[in-house]
């Protein structure tokens, strides 16, 4: 169970997010806004990355901000650029780095890496160099970086950004194929049309939110008047 309560968060003299109050179980979510919203604002306080200026982010009772093992078991983050996440020269220490940072022996991290890159048919990318890779083979090893660590949650910020058609589409099997709980930030409503429900966020507060067929043509119809308009200022946010 994720619970918002009364979550604020000013960054700089901007008040990003504004007494967001929520409570959600759903396997599969979707945060929609445009640029600038607060989606990613929301997303750190969720993973306990950012604690919010008042208020709490709980997961199965537990503050994520103030309790960081609590944090890295609950729930893995993607990124929406995976060179902000990736931080070692291979693939394997990329993965292992996680489990090691749970309490896992090297060896058991050894073996826990090998089984994800098997089960992803990614044996051979074992020592392949992470900066050698793609932007979607990439973010394709972030995401079994944080399956390899069984989170009950995982938060994807924008997964798909920048990443050609069937690379979307690869990486939209395996996020199917995830045990985990998902919650996915995005400006895109195609990705999230298929989800259970829906969170609009909109200039930091909690606009709509409820199934998609309910929330998202509210959310289509204002992004094509957001659009249309000529005056670009409007679109700063």
């Amino acid at each position: 169970m994720l619970e918002l309560s009364n979550v604020s968060v000013t960054l700089g003299e901007t008040l990003a997010l504004r007494d967001i109050s929520l409570r959600a179980d759903e396997r599969r979510i979707g945060i929609v806004g445009r640029n600038g919203s607060g989606k990613t604002t929301l997303a750190r306080i969720i993973a306990g990355l950012q604690a919010p200026d008042t208020g709490s982010a709980r997961i199965d009772g537990r503050d994520m901000a103030r309790d960081r093992k609590a944090a890295l078991r609950s729930v893995g983050i993607l990124f929406q650029n995976p060179d902000h996440q990736i931080i070692f020269p291979t693939v394997s220490e990329e993965i292992a780095f996680g489990l090691t940072q749970l309490g896992q022996s090297k060896p058991d991290a050894a073996a826990q890496t090998a089984a994800i890159l098997a089960q992803f048919g990614k044996a051979h990318w074992a020592d392949a160099p992470t900066h050698g890779l793609s932007q979607g083979q990439k973010q394709l090893v972030c995401l079994m970086a944080v399956l390899a660590m069984r989170p009950r949650l995982i938060l994807l910020d924008e997964p798909f950004s920048g990443l050609d058609i069937p690379t979307r589409m690869q990486l939209s099997r395996a996020f199917d194929q995830a045990e985990a709980r998902l919650i996915q930030i995005t400006h895109d409503p195609g990705s999230v049309r298929d989800y259970e429900r829906i969170i609009w966020i909109d200039d930091g507060t909690l606009r709509a939110d409820g199934p998609p067929g309910a929330v998202l043509p509210a959310f289509e119809a204002q992004m094509r008047d957001w659009g249309g308009c000529d005056d670009l200022s409007d679109l700063a946010g």
